[in-house]
This record gives structure tokens, C-alpha cells and sequence, in this order.
């Protein structure tokens, strides 16, 4: 396969390959989509539970007050129907202690159930949005799960057609080129060819050595694919601007031997990035 045709699939596979790897992305951010949501609507539902269980109790104890200052008004009432009937200042003086502790009770107890009331109406309208918000918020979840799977299946349908092309594509190409090129598109952000000019690689604009540069220049068969020592990224000629005299230069031009140890650390960063990667896109 000439290397003219070769640098047209990779420049279009390199198309399919970021199309479908933003597309897996997109698929797999539709359920995340919702967790915000369904964690707030959870915290809201917690919430009004307990509002619940608050207002349960507060009832209770409205209830205890109705029954105590019921108590304090007959306990009042009683006394003070006996005052027709007392005789010794004695006599009095007890009725009327016994009056004045059964109203200091009643309004004690009425005060009590007073503010318990408004506890309970201000609790019940604060249940009464919270059931609003939750039925609100249900609704649009529903809706969001709904459009989420419809998102899904056109994505995935999106997928299952660059599939195809993908696998065109790839027919006669090396397996190995393929695995490496597909790593160093999720690596570099989908760009994974680029050209060399005027000794610079496009890709991560560093300055290259001119026998480096010559081999990409006069590569004519599949096996003389190059890749960048720096950025890893398939390389081919374009001739520069100011033409090849400037591009091909000698002075201070560097070999290959220059870009060993460069080569090997930038080969573990990519092992490393790609781990990350493709932990990230298992989770």
C-alpha cells in the first residue's frame, strides 16, 4: 500500500476514530447527567420524611396541650364555683391560690399550643412545597430518562455506522499501527497525523533533526511510517514555506541518537496516559 494512500485512511480513520471516541464520552455521560438531580431529589424525600416525623410529634404534643389546658379551665371553673359556698377566710384564701394556679396553668398551656400550632402550620406548608417540588422534580427525571435513552439509541446507532466505516478502513492495514494510532488519538485530542514543516512537527511544534525529518520526507512504503520522538504522533512531509534549502539545513540539525532518551520517556508517559484513560473510560 503506497504511503499516499496510507496517510489518506489514517487521516480518515482519524476522523471515525474521534467522532466514535466522543460519542462513547457523550454515552456514557447521559446516566451522569442525572445524578445531580436524583441526589437532590433524595436529600428533598429525606427531608420531607423528617418534616414528617416533626410534625407527627408536634401534633402529638398540640394534642397533650388541648387536654391540659382543658384540665386548667375545669380545674378553674370548679374553683371558682365553690367560692359560693366557702364560710372561713381560710377557706378563701385556699380557693383562691387554687383559682390563681389553675389560670397560670391555662395560660401557660395556651401560649404552649399556641406556638405549637403555628409550628405545625408553618410545617405543614413547608410539606406541602416539598410534596410540589418532589412531584415536579419526578416528572422531569422521567422526562430526562426518556430523552437519555432516545439520546442513547441515536448515539449508538451513530456508533454502529462508524463502525462500518472503521472497518473498511482498517482492511489491509497493520493491526500494530492501528492499536498505536487509535491510543495516540485518545492521547493527543483526536489528533494523531500531522506534518513535519520546516523541520517542526505540527503536532507538538518541536524542533526535529534533519536525518529524522529526510526519513518522513522520503518514506514511500508502509514500513517507513514515522513517528514523532516527542509527541508520538504520525508524521508526514509538507514542504515548508521557505522551502526545503531552510527546512533541510545541517547547522545545528541534531540526530536521532539526540532523541533516544527522549523517545523512551515520552513512550512511558504515553503507557502511563493511556492507563489513565482507559481506566476512566472502564469506569
Amino acid at each position: 500500500m503506497a504511503m499516499e494512500e496510507v496517510f489518506g485512511n489514517l487521516r480518515e480513520l482519524q476522523d471515525i476514530l474521534s467522532k466514535r471516541i466522543v460519542l462513547e464520552k457523550e454515552i456514557q455521560e447521559i446516566p451522569k447527567m442525572m445524578v445531580t438531580q436524583e441526589e437532590t431529589l433524595a436529600k428533598l424525600k429525606k427531608s420531607f420524611i423528617e418534616k414528617n416525623q416533626e410534625y407527627e410529634s408536634a401534633k402529638r404534643q398540640a394534642s397533650e396541650y388541648r387536654e391540659q389546658l382543658k384540665e386548667a379551665e375545669n380545674a378553674r371553673e370548679h374553683a371558682e364555683k365553690n367560692m359560693d359556698v366557702i364560710s372561713t377566710q381560710r377557706e378563701y384564701e385556699a380557693l383562691d391560690k387554687e383559682i390563681r394556679d389553675a389560670a397560670d396553668k391555662e395560660q401557660q398551656y395556651r401560649k404552649d399550643l399556641q406556638k405549637e400550632e403555628r409550628r405545625l402550620a408553618g410545617l405543614d406548608e413547608n410539606m406541602k412545597a416539598d410534596t410540589a417540588m418532589i412531584e415536579r422534580m419526578n416528572q422531569e427525571l422521567t422526562e430526562r430518562r426518556l430523552s437519555g435513552e432516545a439520546a442513547k439509541k441515536e448515539k449508538e446507532e451513530q456508533l454502529n455506522e462508524l463502525a462500518v466505516l472503521e472497518t473498511g478502513l482498517k482492511e489491509g492495514m497493520d493491526p500494530d499501527l492501528i492499536f498505536k494510532f487509535e491510543r495516540i488519538i485518545r492521547n493527543k485530542g483526536g489528533q494523531g497525523i500531522v506534518a513535519i514543516k520546516g523541520g517542526v512537527c505540527m503536532g507538538c511544534h518541536m524542533i526535529l533533526p534533519v536525518q529524522f525529518a529526510n526519513e518522513v520526507r522520503l518514506g514511500k512504503d508502509i514500513k517507513d511510517i514515522v513517528f514523532c520522538p516527542y509527541c508520538s504522533r504520525v508524521l508526514y512531509y509538507e514542504e515548508s514555506e521557505q522551502g526545503e534549502e531552510e527546512f533541510f539545513d545541517n547547522e545545528d540539525s541534531g540526530s536521532l541518537s539526540d532523541l533516544d532518551d527522549i523517545e523512551d520517556e515520552e513512550y512511558e508517559e504515553d503507557e502511563e496516559e493511556e492507563e489513565k484513560v482507559n481506566i476512566d473510560y472502564e469506569e
